[in-house]
Formats: C-alpha cells, sequence, structure tokens
C-alpha cells in the first residue's frame, strides 16, 4: 500500500481527467455507473466511495435511479454531507486522529527517510497549486497522501494498521473543512508547520504541529475540541 494512491482515490482522479478530456459542464451528465467502473477498471465498490468522495466536495450530484451529475463545485454543508454519520461523528473522528496522528509525526520526524520528506513537499507544492485553482478535490487528494504518508512512516505498524481500517473516514473529513474557502489557506499554512518540524527532525515540534493542525480543522468545522460534547449526540444515539 505504501506509495500508491487507494483504489477510490485513484479513481477521484480518472474521474476528473474524464470530465475535462470531455468538457463536461455543470449539468451534464457523467456516463452509467456500470460504464464508468469499466473504464476505470475498478469495483463497483470502489466507484461509489470515488463518487461520494467527488459528492461530498460538491462536484457532482448523485440522483437515485437518475445519475451522475456535473455540479457549479460549491460544496454542500459540510456536516450535513457527512456520508459515516451511522459510523461516528465528524467530532469523534477528530478526537481519534487527536490522539494518534501528533505521536505518529513525533515517530516520523526521526523515522522518515530524506526521500520520503521530499515526497511530502512535493505533496504540498500540488496541494498549493489545487487551492490557487479551487480544485479542492485534488487538494483533498493531496492532503490525504500528506497524513498517511506521515504514519505510514512512521515505523509503528499498529499506528498503520488502526490507520487503514478507516482510511475512508479519514480522508473524507478531511475534505469538509474546505467548505469555508475564506479559511482554507490556514491548512496549507499548518501543514506547512508540520513539514518544518519533520525536515528538522524536531520530534517535539511536530507533534504540536500535527495537534494545532488537526485542531484547527475542527475548529473550521465548528467543532472545539476539549470544550465539550454535550451539543453533539454520539453516532447511533437516540438523543
Amino acid at each position: 500500500m505504501r506509495g500508491r494512491l487507494l483504489v477510490p482515490q485513484a479513481a477521484v482522479e480518472k474521474i476528473r481527467r474524464i470530465i475535462d478530456e470531455q468538457g463536461l459542464r455543470p449539468g451534464d451528465q457523467l456516463p452509467p455507473q456500470r460504464e464508468l467502473a469499466e473504464r476505470l477498471s475498478i469495483s463497483r465498490a470502489s466507484l461509489r466511495e470515488a463518487l461520494s468522495a467527488l459528492e461530498t466536495l460538491g462536484l457532482i450530484r448523485i440522483e437515485v435511479g437518475r445519475g451522475v451529475y456535473l455540479t457549479d463545485g460549491k460544496p454542500p454543508d459540510p456536516v450535513a454531507a457527512w456520508r459515516f454519520a451511522d459510523l461516528y461523528s465528524p467530532r469523534e473522528v477528530y478526537e481519534a486522529r487527536l490522539a494518534l496522528e501528533p505521536q505518529a509525526a513525533q515517530l516520523a520526524a526521526i523515522a522518515l527517510p530524506d526521500a520520503a520528506l521530499e515526497t511530502l513537499s512535493s505533496t504540498l507544492v500540488r496541494m498549493r497549486t489545487a487551492f490557487e485553482a479551487h480544485d479542492f478535490a485534488q487538494a483533498g487528494v493531496e492532503d490525504s497522501k500528506f497524513h498517511r504518508l506521515i504514519v505510514e512512516g512512521c515505523g509503528n505498524r499498529m499506528f498503520m494498521d488502526l490507520f487503514r481500517t478507516v482510511d475512508a473516514v479519514v480522508t473524507e473529513i478531511q475534505t469538509l473543512p474546505f467548505a469555508q474557502e475564506d479559511r482554507i489557506w490556514e491548512t496549507l499554512e499548518e501543514h506547512e508547520r508540520i513539514l518544518t518540524a519533520l525536515q528538522t527532525r524536531d520530534g517535539a515540534r511536530a507533534a504540536q504541529a500535527m495537534s494545532d493542525h488537526i485542531t484547527g480543522a475542527a475548529g473550521r468545522l465548528g467543532i472545539l475540541l476539549g470544550a465539550g460534547r454535550a451539543a453533539e449526540p454520539v453516532a447511533g444515539s437516540s438523543l
């Protein structure tokens, strides 16, 4: 899995290329899902994940029984569009990330080889380019790569396995704060601080930068980590 995009993420990029190549515009319909799956050589399940990610970013609209249509690219309300609500609330995901990823960053500051640091740097260059183009789907792909490289490079196999089991959840939640376009540059600046700490092999600083980033991302969704949970019921609760 290391060094490779997961199938749904790779499919997102391929679908975007199909949209560009065919010159599709808002309101146009994508090819039927069966045809798309065949063209991309992926399963229908992987295709559904890719389409759900694009819908969360507001780039497509899935109409059951009718098809998939391009939209104007304006993201819907991020929390309302959260498709894992039956499993976890966004707060729960951010709380779990806050418990795991700063420690992974601290370990990665020592364990990551120089080549991986160069890859992380390239990922942020592409993220900046995507933000400048308002290409939030691609920015989300680069964001996911960045975090995955850190966890997979931290040297702790249990961290890696835990992260992989919820990869789709983590990948999607990383895109939700992009709905606030006036604050997207905060995301890039936070990632740059993480990278700087990793490049200087400063584990404590890397952990703090990662903690600040996750707390900031949650805050951009109105989730104040550590501020209590009374206003947000746990997924599956009858409240």
